[in-house]
């Protein structure tokens, strides 16, 4: 695989270590389903299943820079065409520090005991420009829809993503990237955003500089372009102390997604890993149940 780095591999446990204001009553909204997203407070019951986890640098022609490739796997020797979950970060973060505290071994655990079908998680380096092309040749959203599949049918994983995932500035990056894969007539099984970086103004949103104008972000930002997600089942998930819980609360009423929850906490770990299997439980749902082998 040209220009591929070696792959470093790890076996580690990603303990939860509780989950701020999940045993809280909070308010809970299945659109869909009707259903109330659970909260499992401290996950204790995750046992000793180890996911695999790699980390390996590829050349994003996309972004015009070597980047970190992350392979979330739920077992050591999983089946080839695997599907594959997008896991998108958030502002000043990275590939390595995506996914938030207990996802990777709560989705090992919940593969073994057959409670989730099995699955992976992918993630890359996006840069801090909210997932498009904010500079000329960075563009960080052609890498998602153009070379991520090479990446994953190189590592015998399922080449197009079946669902993408994200925190924060990520949150709003799996948003767009469902509207562009429904625009490419590719529509993900479906899309989960926590504390997803939904803001009422342009006056805030302009102080992370990711954006040339008012314009381009009322043009790309989901808020504003709710119908364009097509049919993609949605989950949303927010703390009631986020800064992004206003515009959150207003994508709920615009979109009426399957899943989505606000309850006690604000924007961090402390949230985010409390929610964890609930959005697990929800890309179950939608994660391909058989994939072929080859």
């Amino acid at each position: 695989m040209a220009g591929l780095g070696k792959a470093r591999v790890s076996r580690r446990s990603l303990l939860i270590a509780g989950a701020a204001g999940a045993t809280t009553a909070g308010i809970a909204l299945g659109a869909a389903s009707g259903t109330l997203p659970v909260l499992n407070a401290l996950a204790e019951a995750v046992g000793g299943v180890d996911p695999v986890i790699r980390t390996e640098r590829v050349r994003s022609v996309a972004r015009g820079a070597e980047i970190d490739l992350v392979t979330i796997l739920p077992t050591e020797r999983p089946d080839r065409n695997l599907p594959v979950c997008l896991f998108l970060h958030g502002l000043r973060g990275n590939a390595r520090r995506a996914a938030p505290t207990g996802l990777a071994r709560t989705l090992a655990k919940g593969v073994a005991d057959g409670s989730l079908p099995p699955f992976a998680f992918v993630a890359v380096d996006g840069g801090d420009n909210y997932w498009h092309e904010n500079h000329v040749g960075d563009n960080s959203m052609a890498m998602l829809l153009e070379e991520v599949p090479r990446w994953l049918t190189q590592r015998g994983l399922s080449p197009q993503p079946f669902a993408c995932s994200g925190v924060s500035m990520g949150g709003f990056g799996a948003l767009l990237y469902a509207r562009r894969r429904n625009e490419l007539g590719r529509p993900l099984n479906a899309v989960a955003a926590i504390s997803p970086g939904l803001l009422m103004s342009w006056r805030e949103m302009s102080t992370r500089r990711a954006f040339k104008n008012n314009v381009e972000w009322s043009s790309l930002d989901p808020l504003r372009n709710v119908d364009k997600l097509g049919q993609t089942p949605v989950g949303i998930w927010c703390g009631t102390e986020d800064h992004f819980i206003e515009g959150t609360r207003k994508f709920i009423r615009l979109a009426r997604p399957e899943v989505s929850y606000t309850g006690p906490g604000g924007h961090g770990d402390s949230f985010y890993r409390g929610v964890v299997p609930s959005v697990l439980d929800f890309l179950g749902k939608h994660a391909p149940r058989a994939a072929a082998q080859g």
